[in-house]
């Protein structure tokens, strides 16, 4: 980190708080209802996100380079919830809004890691779709399993740069106004606006946070399936059509919950209350990991029919025993 802490100068001391205070659902009526309900959301979500990676993992005819992203976004899914969600009981449920500064940054890292690393995920899929409409016969030898697994890999270790950037321009900062988070978590924006010396970097990679993560993931995913709508208009029957897109719906499904509640958010911050944000905003980081198993499960007719082969083969086990 002297990188960062040399571009304040060698004759500006630092001011660090030994603590943040968490301030984000302080304040908000009948906020407890809403821990009961988020603490029903992470349950589904790790249970959910669970059983699909094990079935993936049980089921070698899943192993396939899509069912690789699957379950990769599973993991990031639990692990995002994970991160998130415990620690936001601890700190209000538990009344325990005070976090020590190297907390927070860590706390930082791995929920604004899991949360971007799932826009990502949804430009594997989508990857995924397009090569299997546009490009069929050519499918088997575009993706395969060393392909996808590098994807995932170089989106991680992109999503960790830009990240790690994001907290290291923080630890350049020096606190000397407030050390009250206004937000539901270490969020970057609420923090940097506490520091007292020149914020300009923290501010520009804060506009570029959302053009990384969202944005062109976003735009990345709307040309796929222009790409793939205009392809499916050229194909003869309605009845391929249909086929062909009903391979895609679980995808959209996913896309619609990720990226759609995080636009409008985003788009009527200003006309939207304080408090409202907040929570629209913590919803929307909890929602999708607890959605996505449950749309691929339902949605999904390998997964179902790998869910209804190991329960046959675990009754049969069962039965076996008791003979």
């Amino acid at each position: 980190m002297d990188f960062f802490n040399s571009a304040l100068g060698k004759n500006i001391t630092f001011v660090r708080p030994a603590y943040f205070i968490i301030s984000g659902f302080i304040g908000i009526p009948y906020i407890k209802y809403i821990y009961v309900f988020l603490f029903f959301v992470y349950l589904v979500s790790v249970l959910g996100n669970t059983v699909v990676m094990a079935v993936i993992y049980l089921d070698h005819n899943l192993r396939t380079p899509k069912y690789v992203a699957v379950f990769n976004l599973a993991f990031v899914d639990l692990c995002g919830s994970s991160a998130l969600v415990p620690k936001l009981l601890d700190i209000f449920l538990l009344n325990h809004p005070y976090i020590p500064y190297n907390d927070c940054l860590a706390f930082l890292f791995f929920c604004y890691t899991c949360l971007s690393m799932q826009s990502f995920n949804l430009v594997t899929l989508s990857y995924d779709r397009l090569i299997a409409i546009i490009f069929p016969l050519h499918y088997q030898v575009k993706v395969t399993h060393r392909f996808m697994l590098s994807l995932i890999a170089s989106f991680w270790v992109f999503v960790i740069i830009v990240v790690l950037i994001a907290v290291g321009l923080l630890t350049r900062l020096s606190f000397c106004k407030s050390v009250v988070i206004n937000s539901y978590f270490c969020d970057h924006g609420q923090i940097y606006k506490l520091a007292c010396n020149d914020t300009t970097p923290n501010s520009v990679i804060t506009v570029l946070l959302p053009l990384l993560i969202l944005w062109l993931p976003l735009t990345f995913i709307l040309f796929s399936y222009s790409y793939i709508g205009y392809a499916l208009s050229k194909v003869a029957t309605v009845q391929e059509r249909v086929k062909a897109f009903k391979t895609c719906t679980a995808h959209l499904s996913l896309v619609t919950i990720y990226f759609l509640p995080i636009i409008i958010t985003f788009t009527m911050s200003s006309k939207i209350d304080p408090n409202a944000r907040i929570i629209n905003l913590a919803l929307t980081s909890v929602f999708p990991p607890m959605l996505n198993p449950i749309i691929y499960v339902l949605q999904t007719r390998e997964i179902k029919e790998s869910v209804k082969k190991i329960l046959k083969i675990r009754k049969k086990s069962q039965i076996t025993v008791k003979k």
